[in-house]
């Protein structure tokens, strides 16, 4: 596979996305798939309310199509494990959030599916994806990024996988909460994942779904950056958790998954760090979290804290290729 193959792959992807959100978009203002906001968060995002959500759809769409053409045109071959692993998850956790959606936006809940029926929903998908994986034989080690150290779990295998899924796509969620703050941050994570199935540990079919998800991310993007015209919703969230926890299993990186998605994992402390201080305590460490609300509340415009967040992303992204890639 070569450099041809990977641009075409986001090309593609990036293309779906683009012609068909023109036609999506005003398919769910019609339909009056608005976004609704949260009493309790930034008064400034009062003025995105009605604005369309789901754009998920768009992504997953986008997503799928692209690695099924892609994979099937340059493999030659019925499709591999892995892309059925990928889209199970992509499409499994896209369902689950399409779900959530449909509840807030349709029957006004403004909640959407309680966290017991999320996080079962989550694990259903997770023991799924496990299964899958034990009836090919895959490994149930982890390796110590930049080592060769390997640590075999055997059973426990399972509950990091679980938790790996489930932990990894509530996190996105939770970064989904400005104006392209998430479809760029993605983006970035993805397009690392996708240099490492490529460069360090060559799979192709891997690599491919890395791209198509960067291509349709960036496609969003020129509907999702601020002012954003669409919403990717929980639909998109979800998916793209779960999914980027699903490629870092496949390549055996689960470690470095951390890292990588470095921004995800800070905006998910932050949360936890509120609680527990707010709980034991009474005060709050953060004007608001997640994390991108408290630089809301110190004055930053939302431009300012996206892009700030997009460098972040980029650093961890290229520090995990640098620990993975070049220290071995």
């Amino acid at each position: 596979m070569n450099e041809y193959v990977l641009a075409i792959t986001m090309a593609i992807a990036f293309l779906i996305t683009v012609l068909i959100s023109p036609i999506f978009i005003p398919f769910l203002r019609r339909l009056k798939f608005g976004q609704s906001i949260r009493e309790e968060g930034p008064k400034s995002h009062m003025k995105k309310m009605g604005t369309p959500t789901m754009g998920g759809i768009m992504i997953l769409l986008s997503v799928a199509v692209t690695t099924l053409i892609m994979t099937s045109k340059f493999n030659n071959s019925s499709l591999s494990f892995e892309v059925l692993l990928l889209l199970l998850v992509l499409l499994g956790y896209g369902l689950l959030g399409f779900l959530d959606d449909f509840i807030k936006v349709v029957l006004k809940r403004n909640l959407g599916l309680t966290s017991r029926q999320k996080m079962i929903g989550q694990v259903i998908i997770s023991i799924i994806f496990y299964i899958v994986l034990r009836l090919k034989d895959f490994p149930t080690y982890i390796q110590i990024p930049g080592t060769s150290i390997q640590w075999d779990l055997g059973w426990g295998y399972a509950l990091l996988i679980i938790f790996m899924l489930v932990g990894s796509s509530n996190a996105v969620n939770l970064t989904d909460g400005l104006d392209g703050l998430l479809a760029g941050t993605a983006a970035i994570a993805f397009g690392a994942f996708g240099i490492l199935a490529w460069y360090g540990y060559p799979q192709f079919e891997v690599t491919i779904f890395c791209l198509a998800v960067v291509g349709a991310l960036l496609g969003f993007l020129v509907f999702n950056a601020h002012p954003a015209k669409v919403f990717m919703g929980d639909t998109g969230s979800l998916a793209l958790g779960g999914s980027i926890a699903a490629v870092a299993i496949l390549t055996k990186l689960e470690i470095l998954l951390i890292i990588i998605g470095g921004v995800f994992v800070l905006e998910t402390l932050s949360v936890i760090i509120q609680v527990i201080s707010f709980k034991t305590t009474g005060k709050r460490v953060f004007k608001m979290s997640p994390l991108h609300h408290h630089y809301e509340l110190m004055g930053w415009s939302e431009w300012r804290v996206v892009t700030t967040f997009w460098l972040v992303g980029l650093i961890f992204a290229a520090l995990g290729v640098y620990i993975e890639v070049w220290i071995l």
